[in-house]
């Protein structure tokens, strides 16, 4: 697609459509920059159907499914499975090894796997800051812990937020826990007595809204919850409005959220539901004691689902106060899909109050992610669709087709290059001295705004994390996890609930889809991670770790 300039206004030329993001005013007369505002909204182990708008209809998300019904949904979004690794990419628009951060927020040896974001890999509140934009971030980090990999060191006007990559939401129940660690623009900060995180963070970004509304400039705001991400608290009212919400369970609940997805556009009514994981007990088989305990679950984390949406609410309240709702694109994406397994025991034998409360540091399991993630496959971590496609939401008022749903496949690496095609901002081939990794990934221009059905690439999509390895290439899926290494190949057009291994009906795409593999991975810097399994802190005893899981 040709994109070119009227009147300093984006126009797409293969539509013919007029987008009204252009770069800043020509006119002398006028100081007034007319670029889009950007707001990137991030929720943390969201499972693909834990919001309305793509199939749950017992947890209420009335703000995030406005901006699906007013704007553009995808039916198929990736990002890398797991937190850091994605939001590597998804702050770089670089494959996460290319950023420094191939495994974790850890080191293992390899600049590939430093666990922080490298100076050759550009944040987009670097390349937006040097075009012009006023840059804020309120949320989870969770891409460097040291101060000089911090937001405000690598591109942010404004920040608040956490480093890490878990918080709690409330003080600490016991003296012994683990405080909650907040940054403000590089000084610590504490919460308040009786404040919950979720509000805090949409708090400073609506304050970093309103400081930022007197520039002569436009904005971007990454937005990064913690929520719905362990430990599972949440407020007691927002408990109680999930009281008795579960008691249907976990089987019957799935089909029920396969069936709305379908309704809701998102799923295909020929797609089949993933076959049931083996290892979750059946409902009806559970004792009355054990549903109870496990409906409480459930109620918490839609509570912290819910309490989410109310913020984003907010945030788009005050949109309409500053007036600037007619001209700022948002997206809401998942870094993950819903946690799986059975717990972190490491953590959640710290828990010293009743599940929701303060002293909670319980999460979610696989009985109740099974269903987060329906009609997929699997969960966080694994290259499975359960693990790695999370929604993906764009609202632009008169500027989206409002209630478009689109196939063309998407990944966490188009953001950047999309926000930098609608921000007018050129990407520099150096930076600060440093000769800058080229993108990796498309912008999503062309397919936002109906230009063309799908994202255009010149070659498949590629994971790599602890060993487990997939790639996209058109209707087809490789996927090896560690250390079976065992290919599985999968017709995602007529089976995205990975039912069907067809690898031995089709070998030659099996040897093509590894030989580019192949090749991806020599260009990325990726390893064999039987070499990088022994550095892994998370593989060796809790005792002689000297990190905990996030």
């Amino acid at each position: 697609m040709n994109t070119f300039f009227i009147n300093g206004k984006f126009a797409l030329g293969a539509a013919g459509t007029l987008l009204s993001c252009g770069v800043q005013n020509v006119d002398a007369q006028s100081t007034k920059d007319e670029r889009p505002n950007i707001i990137l909204i991030m929720v943390d182990d969201l499972g693909f159907s834990d919001i309305g708008a793509y199939g749950a209809s017992e947890i209420q998300t009335p703000h995030i499914d406005r901006l699906a019904q007013e704007g553009v949904r995808f039916r198929q979004f990736y990002n890398n499975a797991i937190s850091a690794p994605t939001r590597a990419s998804l702050i770089t628009g670089q494959y996460q090894h290319k950023a420094g951060v191939g495994f974790f927020n850890v080191n293992l040896g390899l600049p590939a796997y430093q666990g922080f974001l490298n100076r050759e890999s550009l944040t987009f509140a670097e390349v937006l800051r040097q075009a012009g934009y006023s840059t804020l971030m309120s949320g989870k980090w969770h891409v460097g812990d040291d101060k000089n990999q911090w937001p405000n060191q690598r591109g942010f006007d404004r920040f608040f937020g956490f480093i890490g990559g878990a918080s709690s939401y409330y003080l600490p129940a016991a003296p012994d826990d683990d405080p909650v660690a907040l940054v403000e623009n590089n000084e610590p900060v504490t919460l308040a007595k009786g404040e919950y995180l979720t509000e805090v963070i949409a708090d400073h970004a609506l304050k970093f809204l309103d400081e930022q509304n007197g520039e002569q400039k436009p904005f971007f705001l990454y937005l990064a919850f913690n929520a719905p991400h362990w430990p599972l608290q949440a407020r007691p009212d927002d408990i109680e409005r999930y009281r008795g919400a579960y008691a249907l369970g976990w089987d019957s609940l799935r089909n029920v959220r396969y069936r709305n997805s379908i309704e809701k556009g998102v799923t295909p009514p020929e797609q089949q539901i993933a076959a049931r994981d083996a290892s979750i007990p059946s409902w009806n088989r559970l004792t009355c004691d054990e549903q109870q305990f496990w409906q409480r679950r459930q109620e918490v984390f839609a509570a912290m689902i819910d309490r989410t949406d109310r913020e984003i609410g907010r945030v788009l309240d005050k949109l309409k106060e500053l007036k600037k709702d007619g001209n700022t694109l948002v997206v809401f994406i998942s870094d993950n899909g819903a946690q799986g397994g059975d717990g972190l025991y490491g953590y959640t034998r710290r828990t010293t109050g009743p599940v929701g409360t303060a002293g909670s540091y319980e999460l979610q399991n696989s009985n109740w992610s099974q269903t987060g993630n329906s009609p997929l496959r699997n969960y966080k971590g694994k290259p499975y669709e359960g693990g790695i496609s999370s929604p993906f939401i764009a609202w632009f008022p008169e500027k989206l087709k409002a209630g478009s749903i689109v196939d063309g496949v998407g990944h966490i690496i188009d953001l950047a290059p999309t926000f930098y095609e609608l921000a007018g901002a050129q990407y520099p081939e150096n930076f600060g001295g440093t000769t800058v990794h080229p993108l990796a990934g498309k912008s999503l221009v062309p397919v936002l705004t109906g230009a063309t059905d799908k994202v255009e690439r010149n070659e498949p999509l590629f994971w790599e994390r602890a060993g487990n390895k997939a790639v996209r290439s058109g209707k087809w899926k490789l996927v090896s996890l560690y250390p079976q290494n065992r290919y599985e190949l999968y017709d995602i057009e007529n089976d995205r609930g990975e039912n069907r291994d067809v690898a031995a009906q089709h070998p030659d795409v099996v040897e093509r889809l590894k030989n580019e593999y192949a090749q991806w991975a020599k260009k990325n810097d990726v390893v064999d991670f039987s070499l990088l399994a022994g550095s892994d802190p998370f593989s060796r005893p809790a005792s002689d770790r000297t990190g905990r899981s996030k």
